[in-house]
């Protein structure tokens, strides 16, 4: 016999799982494209992050207008931090895939997990079990692996990675806390960010990218150049929708935890597709990165188990 409640927690359980397979598929494929589009045709960062946004929006618009979700009024002072860390995180995370192989791209990222536990920890008193801190030593130890023997390895885009760790963790601890202390979903948060976010773009680009002519935005692309380009922004549009879902129905660093996985597709496509070459050392940095990720993983799935088990022995 199966009660109402169970029946709930398995809708829960399902949707959780569709979007965290939403979320893998767009995330790894607009790694690839994005790394395509710097690698052989230069598209350049900034206005490739602003068409992101801008279709961020649209689709978010087309949504609204679909009946998807009701818009909620929020202040811009309210959303402006947001904003500001979500250009932050994208472009500083671009940068860093065009500066880096795409296994040091990826690998660094896992960094976040780490700060987004310390920011936790330190700005809003948030506690976590010591089994789950160690996790991050193996974590931290294989990244550090990776990215010294990548030979590939720049001043510039360690200072791209380390800065894109850096906003990417404050963006993502920030969704989760906007979206309760706002109390507005996915949808209604992300469709008054992106606007104020392609806006702050729209200032900054200018003096960091030719706008027209070779190279800029508005340059001579060829039709190809231009639907690999949209194309990009429709997976933008889905991978920044499912972050937004993901973060507000668990927490950023499950999140973080999750999409460590993706790590590993990414990198032998990096590899096949780029010709990114792996050394030894960085294979030892994979699999002491992944040991972390599957005792934290391990550890997760206990105390889950626990607390259920508490609940079930409540009269």
């Amino acid at each position: 016999r199966f009660s109402l409640a169970d029946i709930c927690q398995d809708e829960n359980t399902g949707r959780l799982a569709a979007g965290l397979l939403v979320n893998l598929a767009a995330s790894i494929c607009i790694v690839f494209l994005n790394k395509w589009l710097y690698v052989r045709l230069g598209f350049p960062n900034l206005s490739l992050t602003l068409v992101h946004f801008a279709l961020t929006w649209l689709g978010l618009y087309a949504c609204q207008a679909l009946g998807a979700f009701a818009p909620k009024r929020l202040r811009a002072r309210q959303v402006l931090p947001l904003a500001l860390s979500f250009c932050g995180f994208v472009v500083f995370t671009n940068l860093s895939l065009q500066s880096n192989t795409i296994g040091t791209y990826q690998l660094a990222k896992a960094m976040t997990t780490p700060a987004i536990v310390l920011i936790q920890s330190v700005a809003y008193g948030k506690s976590f079990p010591l089994r789950i801190k160690l996790t991050l030593l193996p974590i931290t130890l294989g990244v550090f692996l990776n990215s010294y023997y990548d030979v590939k390895f720049s001043p510039a885009g360690m200072v791209f990675a380390a800065l894109g760790v850096l906003v990417t963790s404050l963006y993502q601890v920030w969704v989760g806390a906007k979206q309760h202390e706002l109390q507005v979903n996915s949808m209604q948060l992300l469709y008054y960010q992106a606007p104020m976010s392609s806006a702050v773009l729209l200032c900054i680009i200018p003096f960091f990218e030719p706008v027209f002519g070779e190279g800029g935005i508005f340059g001579p692309w060829t039709l190809s150049a231009v639907i690999m380009v949209l194309l990009s922004g429709v997976i933008a549009f889905m991978v920044n929708l499912s972050i937004y879902w993901i973060i507000g129905n668990t927490s950023p660093v499950t999140y973080n935890m999750f999409g460590h996985f993706k790590f590993c597709i990414t990198l032998l496509g990096g590899c096949l597709l780029f010709k990114d070459p792996l050394s030894v050392n960085q294979g030892l940095g994979i699999l002491c990165t992944l040991l972390g990720i599957l005792a934290y993983t391990h550890f997760k799935l206990s105390e889950q188990e626990g607390s259920k088990s508490k609940l079930a022995q409540r009269p």
